[in-house]
């Protein structure tokens, strides 16, 4: 599929596009906040309703591109690994009554500013293509920049609750920080295989759930695998940011 003029390497967003994805971003990064800090019901609804919405865009996206027989019903099954994920990671991370809302803020904050951060350095910076065929606009200076941007954003959630940043701590948002890129590089790399620009047009000048969340997805499920091992189902929080 030919690239879309409006992300072309070196195209900055249309002004209305821009102005949109501020919009939308206003709206709904502090009602997601407010949600984890609440917890609770509220916050188990909130996941349940956004993994079943990035389930219906999965299957929307692989059955409009002519996926049928064995290699649809492959689709759908990831797919449903995919959404399950955007369940069942918050869910655990917030559980616990004690850390659960530092280890949400530690991903978020990582995810985020690794994204905010990439964008800025690499415009800023530019050079090398990261991965051209899958992303042409992502440089390995935007990488190297969020990367280093969302391990200080984590650091500092840690250390304003009062956490010990230990070495292992910096490896952990270090190790996220990467896997998040990683995730927004899978997610589009999906779209391109099924010739699309946007996983679904739900949030405005942003695509879909999907797009917005792919790096929060593979970062969570990084951070909950920590945080499983070191302290099973009861203390994923705790396993993933006490060191």
């Amino acid at each position: 599929m030919a690239d879309d003029p409006a992300n072309a390497p070196g195209v900055a967003p249309a002004p209305g596009n821009l102005a949109l994805r501020v919009l939308s971003s206003v709206v709904l990064a502090p009602l997601v906040l407010a949600l984890t800090y609440v917890g609770g019901a509220a916050f188990a609804v909130f996941w349940t309703i956004v993994a079943a919405l990035v389930l219906w865009e999965w299957a929307r996206l692989t059955t409009s591109a002519g996926a049928a027989g064995p290699a649809l019903a492959g689709w759908l099954a990831a797919g449903l690994g995919y959404a399950g994920v955007l369940l069942f990671a918050p869910l655990l991370l917030r559980r616990d009554p004690a850390l659960g809302l530092t280890a949400m803020l530690f991903v978020f904050a990582i995810v985020w500013v690794t994204d905010i951060a990439a964008y800025f350095a690499g415009r800023a910076i530019g050079g090398p293509k990261l991965w051209p065929a899958v992303s042409p606009k992502k440089t390995w200076s935007g990488a190297v920049g969020g990367t280093l941007g969302g391990v200080a954003a984590g650091l500092l959630v840690a250390k304003l609750a009062g956490l010990v940043v230990a070495p292992m701590l910096v490896l952990v948002a270090l190790g996220l920080a990467i896997v998040a890129q990683g995730g927004d590089l899978l997610e589009s790399a999906i779209k391109r295989h099924f010739g699309a620009k946007d996983s679904s047009r739900l949030i405005p000048g942003h695509g879909g759930l999907m797009d917005r969340l792919d790096g929060f997805l593979t970062a969570a499920a990084a951070a909950v695998m920590v945080g499983l091992v070191r302290g099973g189902l009861e203390g994923t929080a705790r396993g993933l940011l006490v060191w």
